[in-house]
């Protein structure tokens, strides 16, 4: 399914969130996982966990918060991607990029599945994209979020759920994000 569904569409990195497995099996399964989704040339990041992903090859890894990043830093750079989401304040986005992050996410869902009103994402996004060269990620918590965060001035859309649980199958929908972003592009 992953395979089909990076195919559908210009996908820059896959961020993945393993399931609660033990060590050795989720090293195992990334061993599985990376090379199918880096010989496509997308980057995997693993979620939160930037020692696994040292060991399992992935590209790098996505930390929530200013903390976790400056803790994962000295393991990740200068050969490892190195994210940072679940950034509360602007403050605290400002510091992740003087840290050395290589991409800031806004509007990620908490632990709990809570996120700022879209209204909330939207802002911030415009407001990192006036101010500031390092990418901004913007997370889509559904398919009609995508093209409002592209024309906001996230230089890269995440998704998740909003395509692989969409009733018409991760394939049409990741086509559909392709498109929504395509026609954010578009001058109105």
């Amino acid at each position: 399914m992953l395979d089909r569904t990076l195919g559908a569409a210009d996908f820059a990195a896959v961020l993945l969130r393993l399931p609660e497995l033990a060590n050795a099996a989720q090293l195992d399964y990334l061993k599985v996982l990376a090379p199918g989704v880096q010989e496509k040339g997308v980057a995997l990041l693993l979620d939160g966990d930037p020692g696994l992903a040292i060991r399992a090859a992935a590209d790098g890894a996505h930390l929530s918060g200013v903390d976790a990043l400056r803790a994962a830093l000295p393991s990740l750079k200068p050969n490892h991607i190195a994210g940072c989401g679940r950034l509360a304040t602007r403050h605290d986005a400002m510091v992740a990029g003087e840290l050395g992050a290589d991409y800031v996410m806004f509007g990620e869902p908490d632990g709990a599945g809570q996120r700022p009103s879209l209204s909330a994402i939207l802002e911030r996004v415009a407001w990192w994209a006036e101010l500031f060269e390092l990418p901004c990620v913007g997370f889509a918590g559904a398919l009609e979020e995508v093209e409002p965060l592209a024309r906001a001035g996230a230089d890269f859309i995440a998704v998740g759920d909003c395509v692989f649980s969409d009733a018409r199958g991760c394939v049409a929908a990741a086509a559909e994000v392709a498109r929504r972003v395509t026609d954010a592009e578009v001058p109105r």
